[in-house]
């Protein structure tokens, strides 16, 4: 999906969103130096795989969390887990490094991606790409749970 296809995807949904345009941003330490109008809602995006590349999860954490793999992985039962390479996040979510975002999982036709979402997202917004570095959405994080859910991916809101 393009910017533009994902902004049509969230207005058939009915999904109210508001949008910041900015450079292109290839990580959290580039993003700092964007003007935002929400900074504490800004999403951090790990894509990561199990060690058998069976099991791919995107982790999604507030933007200035640090994410431990390896407790993470215990925590929550997993295989060893590791960053997926840029060839699996392009064939998978057809996706660059530097865009990473939740809805990116919309472009999984294979519906393998679980999406991670920490809850201290729960009842506020998330700020997240729009499947590009050059912009931010700023969107319902429920609205994003919904929308992922529908597509057909497994969501799990979790304590990181």
């Amino acid at each position: 999906m393009t910017k533009q296809e994902l902004y049509d995807c969230l207005t058939s949904y009915g999904i109210s969103f508001e949008i910041t345009q900015h450079e292109a941003v290839f990580n959290m330490a580039e993003l700092e130096a964007v003007p935002l109008p929400y900074p504490d809602c800004i999403a951090k995006n790990l894509f990561v795989r199990d060690d058998k590349k069976q099991n791919y999860y995107l982790i999604t954490v507030k933007g200035e969390k640090r994410v431990n793999l390896k407790d993470f992985r215990k925590k929550y039962g997993l295989r060893p887990l590791s960053f997926a390479s840029a060839e699996e996040l392009m064939a998978i979510m057809h996706l660059i490094p530097g865009a990473v975002t939740p809805l990116g999982i919309l472009n999984d036709e294979e519906r393998r991606v679980i999406f991670c979402l920490d809850k201290a997202f729960r009842g506020g917004l998330a700020g997240v790409h729009p499947n590009e570095n050059t912009a931010t959405v700023w969107l319902k994080a429920g609205d994003l749970v919904e929308l992922i859910k529908k597509h057909g991916n497994t969501v799990k809101v979790v304590e990181i």
